[in-house]
């Protein structure tokens, strides 16, 4: 198998895949050609919409059915449900490793391989590599059918896309809707009254707990604006044109649906990377904001989502869209104020450093700390209390798998990542920041590997254990 040259151009790069193996039954073996120039989107729509629609309605069932079985293919997608109840406590949590290995491979004889050995066998599993979007030449936001179904309910607003649908299995999604948590009343616990918050409810649900300052910033955070995917014009994915998304409508009740898109960081299109969608609560207590694009506060990046994330990163097209600039000094600093009150679930085993109390705590539980504050090397980049350091990292995945094609994905070295905090992590899967693993068995395999930590199969269960106290 031939290595892409680091320094290829696209075009160099079509040519570096014609032939090589890894390529075959996976993509075309040519890199198209619009993903060698493309830097801004189209302005100037050359098709029509009518036509558009027709064509990806036409082409929607093989999309779907390709993502299927690469899903298949990499994971068992069965619902196996823990004893373990996310904070709403109106679902369980998954559990048992969830990634497939390749042939008569075991995970102990993977971690016995080095990284250069495993890349050069191809022995890296297919759920550990970066996951594509459903539909990744066109990416986008793509929401779960129960966000989809409570707007549609309350505020009349179709979230539906005709290209394309979510393609995780429900079960391995966050508890819907989830709960809210409050930094300023934690005396009352959840406050959703087991709503979905929208534009429609807001008001009521939350007139005499929040600040009219709170109240305004929420009423933004509900209000839909135009997106990429979502809007008038012809280039749209929505049947009928629409007023847009908001914030919320994928950081539902200020938490997650696991809804996501691509990240606007990367180009071209196919070298960009699936975002999973990740909680906000604790926002309050966070310093990096931003998988790759470090921004130094909430206001900074609630102000940036806005003005051309929601258009990929493209602020020319979000002129066209219909683009919000909100007010640095008035509507961000709102929106920004009422993110920052929303606090993490209860987690009654941790005292008040962020540690368990053994008092509380079962025997497992205790050497899953141990372990994730020693041998494992969690705490190095999740230190407690919040377990994050606010810092980005770079695991260098790259050295287990070689450049390839996936779906109109280029999968490459990702680069340094934001560290995500931990707390309340039970309530926010499926993990990594493009949802590639689904379970936190998958998470703890993944980082043992990577990081040849020689954890054995007791040890991996008790910081799973551990992690789900969190």
């Amino acid at each position: 198998m031939r290595p892409i040259p680091r320094k290829s151009n696209w075009k160099t790069l079509s040519s570096s895949l014609l032939g090589s193996s890894f390529v075959v039954g996976i993509a075309s073996a040519q890199v198209p050609e619009e993903y060698v120039k493309e830097t801004y989107l189209p302005v100037v729509i050359e098709q029509d919409f009518q036509t558009t629609m027709e064509q990806d309605v036409k082409q929607r069932t093989k999309v779907l059915e390709q993502q299927r079985k690469l899903l298949e293919e990499r994971y068992d997608l069965s619902d196996r449900s823990s004893e373990v109840m996310m904070s709403g406590d109106i679902k369980a949590v998954q559990e048992g490793v969830r990634v497939k290995l390749s042939n008569d491979m075991t995970w102990e004889k993977l971690i016995e391989m080095s990284p250069e050995e495993i890349r050069q066998q191809a022995l890296f599993p297919k759920g550990f590599l970066p996951l594509p979007h459903v539909k990744h030449e066109v990416g986008g936001q793509v929401f779960p059918q129960d966000q989809i179904d409570a707007i549609k309910e309350q505020e009349g607003r179709d979230l539906n896309r005709f290209d394309v649908e979510f393609d995780i299995p429900k079960h391995f999604l966050p508890e819907f809707p989830p709960p809210i948590f409050l930094n300023s009343r934690p005396d009352l616990g959840d406050v959703s009254q087991g709503k979905v918050l929208t534009i429609k409810n807001y008001y009521d649900l939350m007139e005499g707990i929040l600040t009219p300052v709170q109240m305004e910033g929420l009423r933004l955070l509900l209000t839909p604006f135009p997106q990429q995917q979502f809007n008038q014009t012809e280039d749209r994915k929505s049947a009928e044109p629409s007023l847009g998304v908001s914030c919320l409508d994928c950081h539902t009740n200020g938490h997650t649906n696991g809804a996501f898109h691509l990240n606007p960081d990367n180009r071209p299109q196919a070298a960009r990377l699936r975002l999973d969608t990740v909680s906000l609560r604790g926002m309050f207590n966070q310093q990096i904001h931003g998988s790759k694009r470090s921004l130094r506060s909430v206001e900074d990046f609630t102000e940036f989502e806005q003005r051309t994330a929601y258009f990929d990163g493209d602020h020319v097209i979000a002129a066209k869209k219909g683009v919000h600039l909100p007010d640095r000094t008035s509507q961000v600093a709102m929106m920004a104020q009422m993110q920052n009150m929303l606090d993490f679930p209860p987690a009654p085993k941790l005292d008040t450093f962020g540690l368990l109390d053994p008092a509380t705590a079962t025997e497992q539980e205790l050497k899953g700390q141990e372990l994730f504050m020693g041998k494992a090397r969690c705490a190095q980049c999740h230190a407690p209390p919040f377990y994050l350091d606010d810092k980005m990292h770079d695991l260098k995945v790259e050295r287990f798998y070689e450049p390839q094609m996936i779906k109109e994905q280029y999968i490459h070295a990702e680069g340094p990542i934001k560290t995500f905090t931990l707390r309340g992590i039970k309530d926010s899967p499926p993990y990594l920041h493009d949802g590639r693993l689904l379970t936190l068995e998958d998470t703890v395999e993944f980082f043992n590997l990577i990081q040849n930590l020689k954890l054995n199969k007791e040890e991996k269960e008790a910081v799973v254990a551990f992690m789900r106290t969190l």
